[in-house]
């Protein structure tokens, strides 16, 4: 398999999943910052010039943290990376996607692109300020769903590696964790798989 990813960013948490999954996969450096998502090779093997995109061993290509996170679960279910009951599996789902769609789709992408959400620098702050509080109020939401210093459903799975990264961003920015996100956040950072990722993608805990 091959996996497309730029360190530290949300490609980070489907990182941990392939450790943790103890694959073995080829991993190709998108610079971003460098416009690779949009050379024509690139955006012939994803069109959407997103990150993560997995390459499957017969060739098959997964983009969207969600559907390749779900994909690894269930194409390797001994692993435990999903409930087995459906009603705990759905919730695995909707923190995923809250997690993607609004922490960071919504928050942290006004923080850290804000250009993409207005053309007049006069306004920037005012992104940004609007995407901090978007954060805040993500994570404050997802406090109340999370146990007392434990995985998000009690065991590890694709949810906490999804929640992982936007900790892991908040973190790094400066923002301040409410208790059960940052319980959740040094638990993650104690698994011998993240500690791995995060010193190959070159960060230190």
């Amino acid at each position: 398999m091959k996996l497309y990813m730029t360190p530290g960013s949300c490609s980070t948490g489907i990182h941990i999943l392939l450790e943790e999954l103890d694959l073995v996969f080829e991993a190709h450096i998108v610079n971003l910052m460098a416009g690779d998502q949009h050379k024509p090779d690139y955006l012939a093997l994803n069109p959407k010039a997103t990150i993560p995109v997995l390459v499957k061993d017969d060739g098959g290509v997964l983009t969207e943290f969600g559907a390749i996170a779900y994909w690894l679960a269930r194409r390797y279910p001994k692993a435990g990376l999903l409930p087995a009951d459906v009603d705990d599996e759905a919730r695995a789902i909707e923190l995923i996607d809250y997690a993607v769609g609004t922490v960071h789709g919504q928050g942290f992408a006004r923080i850290f692109t804000t250009d993409k959400f207005t053309p007049n620098p006069a306004d920037f702050q005012a992104v940004k300020d609007q995407g901090l509080n978007i954060v805040k109020q993500g994570f404050e939401l997802i406090d109340t769903m999370l146990p007392a210093e434990a995985y998000v459903l009690g065991s590890f799975g694709i949810a906490d590696a999804a929640l992982f990264y936007v900790e892991f961003w908040a973190d790094k920015s400066g923002i301040e964790l409410p208790k059960n996100c940052l319980a959740h956040y040094r638990l993650m950072c104690s698994r011998p798989a993240v500690r791995r990722v995060l010193m190959e993608e070159g960060y230190r805990l």
